[in-house]
C-alpha cells in the first residue's frame, strides 16, 4: 500500500482559523431565494415567509457569513425596490439571469433572516449600473441609527436599530464582459476608490472588498489586480477572488487536484497585492476575500438561463446534483482555504440553497443535504484555534491539467484551549487506498476522539430527497495512535477528518 507521511507540530503555525472562512452566498438567482430560503406556502414558514427548516440546516452547516444580494444580479439591482410595503414593490427585469425579480425579499427581510440564522451579513453594492450615491444611500439605510432620510425610512419600515453591516463588496466581477456595467480595470479601480472613500466618510471602520478577478483563467488576471489596487489600495481592505473548481469532464484525476489551482490563485493574488504594497511604500497589507468558490457544472442544461420573451420568476437554474467526487473536491478546497488563512481572511461557498448548493428544497416540501454539505459542516464545526503548517511527504501522480500533483493533501488545526488537534486529509487516488502515517510526538498523550471518512465505491453517487444519508461520512475504524504516531487507511477518492485530544 502507498504511504503518505505527515508531521504535525503546534510550534509551526500559519495563522488563526478564521470564522469568515466558512461563509456562504445567497443571490437572487434561480431558486436560491424564492422557494429556497423563502417559501411562504411551506408548513415551517415564518411571518416573513422564510423556511425555518432551512434556517436550522444553515445552522447545522456552520455558516458564518452570507454574501447578498449577488453576484451578477447586484449589477442591475435597485435596492430601493426591495424595501417598504411588499405589495407596493415593483417587478423588474433581472438582466443577469434573464428572469423577473418580484422584490418580495429585500434588505430588511434578509437582515431578519440573518438574525434568525445567526450569520453575519456581507452586503454588495451595485457598481455596474449605479455608483457612489446609491452605495451611500444603502449604507445610510443599513447603518445610521436615525435622524436622516434613509435611516428614518428603515425605522419606519420596522427596524428601529441599525443593522451595522461591517463588510461590503464594491460591486461584483467587474472584470467580466458578461457583467452588466463591465468596466476596464482603470475605470473600476477609480470607481471603487471613490465609493470606498465616500462610504468611509459615513463609517470609517468598514471592511471593504474590491473586485479581483472572476477566475484565474481571465486574460486580465494579475494585471487587473495590479491596476485596481494601484487605484484603490489605501481605500480597501480586501481583494476578491472567484473560482469554480471545476466540472469533472471525464478526467477525474485532474478534477480531484483542483485545490492545486486554488493554491496558485491565492499565491498569485497575494504576490500582486504585495508588489503594489511595495511600490506604494505602505505598511498596510491587503488580504483576500475568496467570496465565490465551488464546483459548478457550467456546461449542463440547468446552467443556461431562459431567453427571448421568457422572463420567469425563480426558474430552475444552476441546480447541480453533487456526487461523492464533488464532495471530496469541496473538502479539499476547504483544506486549501485553511492553509492559506494567513492571506485568505474570508470566503463564501457559492451558493447556499438550490443554486450550486449544499442543500436542496422542494417548493412547499422536503429539504435534503447534498454530498458537499458534509465536508463543509464538519470542517466548519471542528476547525478551531490555529492552522498548523504541516510537513507532508506524499507520492505524486500525473494529471493532464496540473502536471504532477500530490496524491494526498492535508491541513491541521490546533485548539490550545481545548487541547484538540484536527487533521483534514484527502486521498486523490482514483483506484488505490493510501496508508497515512502522522508523527504527533510534539503533542504527547493524544487519543483518537473521532475519525470519519467520506467515500464510496461509486464516486458518482448523488443524494436525493429520498436518500441523502446512505452515503455520508462514516466512522474510520483504522485510525489509531501508538507511540506518538497516528496511522489510518484512506480509501480511494476520499475526504477524512480525524479529531485527536488528550
Amino acid at each position: 500500500m502507498t504511504t503518505a507521511r505527515l508531521t504535525i507540530d503546534p510550534a509551526f503555525r500559519v495563522g488563526p482559523v478564521r470564522r469568515r472562512t466558512f461563509g456562504s452566498f445567497v443571490e437572487h438567482l434561480g431558486r436560491s431565494v424564492y422557494s429556497g430560503i423563502h417559501d411562504p406556502e411551506h408548513p415551517t414558514a415564518d411571518a416573513d415567509g422564510f423556511r425555518k427548516d432551512v434556517v436550522e440546516m444553515v445552522k447545522e452547516l456552520g455558516v458564518s457569513t452570507v454574501r447578498y444580494p449577488g453576484g451578477n444580479f447586484v449589477s442591475g439591482y435597485r435596492w430601493e425596490d426591495g424595501v417598504g410595503p411588499v405589495e407596493q414593490r415593483p417587478r423588474r427585469l433581472d438582466l443577469a439571469w434573464h428572469s423577473t425579480e418580484p422584490n418580495l425579499v429585500g434588505t430588511d427581510e434578509f437582515m431578519r433572516w440573518c438574525a434568525q440564522a445567526g450569520v453575519e451579513p456581507m452586503m454588495a453594492v451595485n457598481l455596474g449600473t449605479r455608483g457612489v450615491q446609491e452605495a451611500l444611500d444603502l449604507l445610510e439605510y443599513c447603518n445610521v441609527p436615525g435622524g436622516t432620510y434613509w435611516s428614518d425610512l428603515r425605522r419606519a419600515n420596522g427596524a428601529p436599530e441599525p443593522y451595522r453591516v461591517k463588510m461590503w463588496c464594491l460591486g461584483n466581477e467587474m472584470d467580466g464582459p458578461w457583467q452588466t456595467g463591465h468596466k476596464t480595470p482603470e475605470e473600476y479601480g477609480r470607481l471603487a476608490a471613490e465609493t470606498a472613500r465616500a462610504m468611509r466618510q459615513i463609517q470609517p471602520d468598514l471592511e471593504l472588498v474590491a473586485c479581483g478577478s472572476s477566475q484565474s483563467s481571465m486574460p486580465t488576471f494579475g494585471e487587473w489586480e495590479r491596476i485596481v489596487l494601484t487605484e484603490a489600495y489605501e481605500q480597501v481592505d480586501y481583494v476578491s477572488a472567484h473560482a469554480y473548481y471545476w466540472e469533472e469532464d471525464g478526467d477525474l484525476g485532474s478534477f480531484l487536484a483542483s485545490a492545486v489551482d486554488m493554491d496558485h490563485f491565492v499565491a498569485s493574488v497575494a504576490a500582486t497585492a504585495d508588489a503594489v504594497r511595495a511600490r506604494l511604500k505602505t505598511d498596510k497589507r491587503i488580504h483576500i476575500s475568496f467570496d465565490e468558490w465551488n464546483v459548478w457544472y457550467q456546461k449542463r442544461a440547468e446552467s443556461r438561463p431562459p431567453s427571448g420573451d421568457d422572463w420567469p420568476v425563480a426558474p430552475v437554474l444552476l441546480e447541480d446534483r453533487y456526487n461523492v467526487a464533488d464532495a471530496v473536491v469541496v473538502g479539499n478546497l476547504l483544506i486549501s482555504l485553511l492553509r492559506n488563512s494567513d492571506r485568505v481572511h474570508a470566503a463564501s461557498l457559492a451558493q447556499l440553497v438550490n443554486v450550486i448548493a449544499p442543500m436542496m428544497t422542494e417548493p412547499g416540501g422536503r429539504l435534503w443535504k447534498q454530498t458537499t454539505f458534509h465536508p463543509f459542516a464538519l470542517t466548519s464545526n471542528h476547525a478551531a484555534g490555529e492552522v498548523l503548517q504541516v510537513a507532508l511527504e506524499t507520492p505524486t501522480y500525473e494529471t493532464a491539467r496540473f502536471g504532477d500533483a500530490p496524491l494526498v493533501d492535508a491541513a491541521a488545526t490546533w485548539d490550545e484551549q481545548t487541547g484538540e488537534l484536527v487533521a483534514f486529509v484527502v486521498n486523490r487516488s482514483v483506484t488505490e487506498e493510501v496508508r497515512l502515517e502522522a508523527d504527533l510526538r510534539s503533542v504527547p498523550g493524544l487519543r483518537v476522539v473521532e475519525a470519519v471518512t467520506l467515500s464510496n465505491p461509486d464516486v458518482y453517487w448523488s443524494a436525493t430527497a429520498d436518500d441523502d444519508d446512505s452515503v455520508a461520512p462514516r466512522a474510520n475504524d483504522t485510525a489509531a495512535i501508538a507511540d506518538g504516531h497516528l496511522t489510518a487507511t484512506l480509501p480511494a477518492v476520499s475526504w477524512s477528518m480525524i479529531r485527536l485530544a488528550r
